[in-house]
């Protein structure tokens, strides 16, 4: 999916969603230290993604979601983003989770993830994930 249309959204802004605030952080580090250009939101639970998104101008071009977060899913969030963008695609999405179930891989899928990732996982396959995310981005 390749955000365009009315909004305007930040290849190099991307929001990281995880209650674990370990996990965000070494997720801020890593990727800022791989990628300079990069800036980084962060929130801890589903609504507070959606806030953060809503309040963002431009838009974050890369939301990194954790499926299981508390008071909202990802899933959640997810269709609330697709609400949120009506005719524009919305931004890419790179799922997190440590939910092994295949049903919740398909059904993330279907939802517009660009990709899944089983934690725990090395840095460098979310690296990749974001630097493919990113050259979706014009």
């Amino acid at each position: 999916m390749k955000p365009d249309g009315d909004i305007q959204f930040d290849r190099d802004l991307i929001l990281v969603v995880d209650d674990d605030r370990d996990f965000v952080d070494a997720v801020v580090n890593s990727l800022g230290a791989d990628l300079p250009s990069a800036k980084f939101l962060t929130a801890g639970d589903g609504q507070a993604c959606l806030s953060v998104y809503k309040e963002s101008n431009p838009k974050p071009g890369i939301i990194i979601l954790d499926m299981m977060l508390p008071g909202k899913s990802g899933f959640l969030v997810l269709q609330d983003l697709e609400k949120a963008g009506q005719d524009n695609a919305p931004p890419v999405v790179i799922m997190v989770t440590g939910n092994q179930g295949a049903r919740h891989k398909v059904y993330a899928k279907s939802l517009g993830t660009f990709r899944y990732l089983n934690k725990p996982f090395r840095m460098q396959r979310l690296l990749e994930a974001v630097q493919d995310a990113r050259s979706k981005i014009s």
